[in-house]
């Protein structure tokens, strides 16, 4: 059996299970041996029947009492009930659709069972949904399933090519391409024992010895992956610019307040990147409101004086819009001609402007900017890896290496208000040098957060009105465009909050006398520019809107940002909504009302009452929910991490090492390596 054979070759496959397994990503044996398990049923470590709580997932050790089958009136379905007890206690047992299970558990017969505990309202008791049962203590794994495919049945496939077993027909071994010293240094198993053990481990142990293994492939590949496109960058020719210093000190002493020390450091980075002959690669980070725009805008200044252009690229028109508006009014009166390109506004010209602002329609392939020595790129994880490789394909410029004129890279500025503890942003953004701004601009104030309880929401909408008769502006934010998009995403969900019935409800009952706006991602953008130059402008006093002002927004006369279903956001994404307000000099606050009142909900809000800075945010959210909140994992062009946790900062400073480590030997001598990387660019990039 090879790991490139179909699965349409195991025994138990037939043509409609290949489709089932499809769903999953599963079509190789490949597929399937790394296709590992979300979670463990430990039998070996039962609990008692007393000490079960409804809502949790359990396993028990009790002896079958009596047993007894049924149907219901409804579409004549089966059921069998089992009474069970231990020393502890009893508790009712239910199967559906499993009528044989009649023959198979007999009364006085012990078994081991896993599954939900649930409450049964008719009869006022608990009750054991059954999901699985066993006579022997083992350690079973469970994988994510799709109708038709159960973690049984995926263990029955797995259990046969596993490639330690030889006792079985398994697969031939799958080659190890760690090198020995890495392997050694760091005291990991092999890979093809690590594979056997996080499907059927013997104990604990093994579990935690797999997912060690497994973990270190993930980021070290990862790592080496973004130092190897590093390194290459750097054999690329890029134009130098040189920068004016007259000009540039000019600029900032024009300005209508004083730089910070985080904006100077930074922009000074950014300066002495530019002027080098090898391409600019660099992540400008900043919370909200810390002044990363201005230092974009030296960049872009610098190159201008040097008669080259510049791109801005922007993820939303509304953001395309406001910086055009804002970098205009700092460049105009240098001579530096702003253009825009949008879906909806197309005020450029790709020849002549110095700087052009735009969104995705700056991708366009027929879009040339022959020119082209800066490019920035506004939240860089919102485009995808294709987009961004467009991006940096050589320019139309060149310069001269040796005796040979070659096209030339752009340099490249990516900013990001989304706080990234450093750790992370080494591993998600390896091939990037990272600048941060880690000061506020003085005389900002903090915005006052409190979470707001049920039966406070009436004192909230009292204190909106104050406000609003203040002549000052509110956010209402909201999970969700219409109630019935839920349904599309969990049964669960019904209660999330839609922008659609939370305008329809302040408009007609709670603030019938004011002006609101509504804005979504579904709205032509022609609309959308319409309602922002209202709110922009003073003409709407709400505007209740989805994610899409979470980025860049400046409203400086809005003083209240209300979040309906806070829960349903990672803590950087509310710290973005929160930084919406507090532009200008009036006291300003945010409202958090949720819908879920569980531990973790309440230490998250929590953490946004108590906490101003983004990055510590960043470092609770990862914490608590993991880095598929900081940024969008997927966009940004890494893989889903199977079972590497980006919280694990020292294992991240391991692989780095490790990559490193290889690089400093050269790449060449590790033949299977090389391999495992160009598996690794089809597996995670099949675009």
């Amino acid at each position: 059996m090879k790991l490139e054979s179909s699965v349409q070759y195991l025994s138990g496959v037939g043509p409609k299970m290949v489709e089932k397994l499809k769903r999953l990503g599963i079509e190789t044996v490949r597929d399937l041996l790394f296709y590992y398990p979300r979670r463990y049923d430990d039998f070996s470590n039962p609990q008692k029947i007393n000490n079960l709580r409804i809502g949790q997932e359990v396993i028990i050790k009790a002896k079958i009492l009596n047993i007894k089958q049924s149907r219901t009136r409804r579409k004549w379905m089966s059921i069998v009930e089992v009474e069970l007890v231990d020393d502890s206690g009893k508790i009712k047992a239910i199967w559906f659709n499993q009528p044989y299970l009649i023959k198979i558990l007999q009364p006085g017969d012990e078994w081991l069972f896993a599954g939900k505990i649930n409450w049964d309202f008719k009869n006022k008791e608990k009750t054991l949904t059954v999901t699985q049962y066993e006579k022997e203590p083992m350690i079973l794994p469970v994988y994510s399933e799709t109708e038709g495919i159960t973690s049984k049945y995926l263990r029955k496939l797995i259990k046969p090519i596993l490639p330690t077993d030889t006792s079985q027909v398994s697969v031939r071994l799958i080659e190890e391409y760690l090198p020995v010293e890495i392997l050694e240094q760091e005291n990991l198993t092999g890979l093809n024992e690590a594979i056997s053990k996080i499907h059927f481990p013997g104990n604990s142990i093994d579990i935690e010895i797999a997912k060690r293994r497994l973990s270190f492939d993930e980021l070290f590949l990862i790592a080496l992956k973004m130092l190897l496109n590093k390194k290459e960058l750097s054999k690329s020719p890029a134009i130098a610019l040189t920068f004016n210093e007259k000009i540039l000190k000019k600029f900032v002493g024009n300005l209508p307040f004083k730089l910070t020390n985080g904006q100077r450091k930074t922009a000074w980075e950014i300066i002495q990147d530019l002027g080098k002959n090898r391409p600019m690669n660099r992540l400008l980070e900043g919370d909200v409101g810390s002044g990363k725009t201005v230092v974009a805008a030296m960049a872009v200044m610098v190159t201008a004086y040097n008669k080259f252009q510049s791109v801005w690229l922007a993820p939303t028109e509304i953001l395309a819009n406001q910086h055009y508006e804002n970098v205009s009014k700092l460049l105009t009166p240098y001579k530096i001609k702003v253009g825009l390109m949008t879906a909806a506004n197309k005020k450029a010209n790709l020849e002549k402007d110095d700087l052009i602002i735009g969104t995705h329609a700056l991708l366009q392939k027929d879009v040339e900017i022959s020119n082209l020595a800066l490019i920035i790129v506004d939240e860089q994880h919102r485009f995808g890896v294709k987009q961004r490789a467009h991006l940096r394909r050589p320019s139309n410029s060149t310069c001269q290496v040796g005796a040979n004129r070659l096209k030339v890279v752009p340099h490249l500025l990516s900013m990001t208000a989304t706080p990234i503890p450093r750790t992370l942003a080494l591993s998600l953004y390896g091939d990037l040098d990272l600048s941060i701004i880690n000061e506020m601009p003085q005389g900002r104030k903090v915005v006052i957060t409190k979470v707001v309880a049920p039966e406070n929401r009436q004192k909230a909408y009292d204190f909106i009105k104050d406000q609003i008769e203040k002549r000052h502006q509110v956010f209402v934010i909201c999970p969700l465009i219409e109630s019935k998009d839920s349904l599309k995403i969990n049964l669960f969900d019904a209660d999330r909050k839609s922008v659609v019935q939370e305008y329809e409800k302040l408009s007609k009952s709670i603030f019938p006398q004011f002006k609101i706006g509504l804005l979504h991602g579904k709205m032509k953008a022609k609309e959308k520019e319409a309602v922002m130059k209202k709110f922009h402008a003073g003409k709407l006093d709400i505007l209740v809107s989805t994610a899409v002002v979470e980025v860049g927004i400046d409203i400086q006369n809005a003083t209240v940002m209300m979040i309906e279903s806070a829960e349903r956001f990672g803590l950087a994404q509310l710290h973005q909504f929160r930084g919406r307000v507090g532009r200008g000099k009036h006291q300003s606050y945010c409202f958090l009302f949720s819908e879920s009142w569980s531990p973790i909900t309440k230490k998250r809000l929590q953490a946004m009452v108590e906490c101003q800075d983004g990055f510590k945010l960043a470092e609770i959210d990862l914490g608590l929910r993991g880095p598929g909140e900081l940024v969008g994992i997927r966009q940004s062009g890494l893989p889903d991490l199977k079972m590497a946790s980006l919280s694990d900062t020292m294992l991240i400073s391991k692989t780095r090492q490790a990559a490193e480590k290889v690089i400093k030997n050269s790449l060449e001598n590790y033949p299977a390596l090389i391999k495992k990387l160009e598996e690794f660019e089809t597996e995670r990039h099949p675009e």
